[in-house]
């Protein structure tokens, strides 16, 4: 006795069981959570590192401190623009939060969509460049507030933070500031290529 198999209007494949598609989605759904969630860890710290150099910007920009000589009219003053370093840091910190604050819709983009590599890719190739961008102005300001601060006795090089200490005490903030945001952009990158190394 024969038995026929009709296996018409399949154009000769097997179909895919309910099982299969659902072990599919099964394996999809863990790694959608994971990048959803390093995509959020991604938008708290980017608002984290603009906060610091905004922060960072301001404060060199707003530093300034004033000794009188001899009389009230004769005045010693330091301001950031007085050193060409620091006129680096400030402007390099806007740009950097200038960059943050446009990257935010692109990391919202990667909470909604945490399977799209492009926006992603973008964030990653620009990240590395604003880290690298703080990481200059912060390492060239704190070589200068070191010598403010101690001096150099082999080119008779005094330190004047001894008598400008409200302006020092700012300053020498502000780049721990800008080097906790260099910090915190150079783990954007890691995460970034963690989220793209699981596509």
């Amino acid at each position: 006795m024969e038995t026929s198999i009709n296996i018409s209007g399949t154009n000769g494949k097997a179909p895919l069981s309910t099982s299969s598609k659902a072990f599919a989605v099964a394996v999809q759904h863990p790694r959608r959570g994971v990048k959803k969630g390093i995509a959020i860890g991604d938008f708290i710290i980017r608002l984290c590192a603009m906060a610091a150099t905004m922060g960072a910007a301001i404060t060199v920009g707003l530093a300034d401190q004033s000794l009188p000589f001899f009389t009230q009219f004769l005045r010693f003053q330091a301001k950031y623009d007085d050193i060409p370093s620091l006129v680096f840091f400030m402007v390099a910190n806007a740009i950097v939060t200038g960059y943050l604050v446009l990257s935010l819709p692109f990391s919202v983009i990667c909470i909604i969509r945490p399977l799209a590599t492009t926006p992603r890719l973008l964030l990653v190739i620009f990240d590395a460049a604003m880290a690298g961008l703080t990481m200059a102005a912060g390492s060239a300001s704190a070589s200068i507030i070191y010598l403010a601060h101690n001096g150099n006795p082999n080119t008779n090089w005094l330190p004047f933070c001894q008598q400008f200490g409200d302006f020092c005490q700012a300053v020498s903030g502000a780049v721990v500031g800008s080097l906790i945001a260099g910090t915190l952009l150079l783990f954007l990158l890691i995460l970034s290529a963690f989220a793209l190394k699981r596509s």
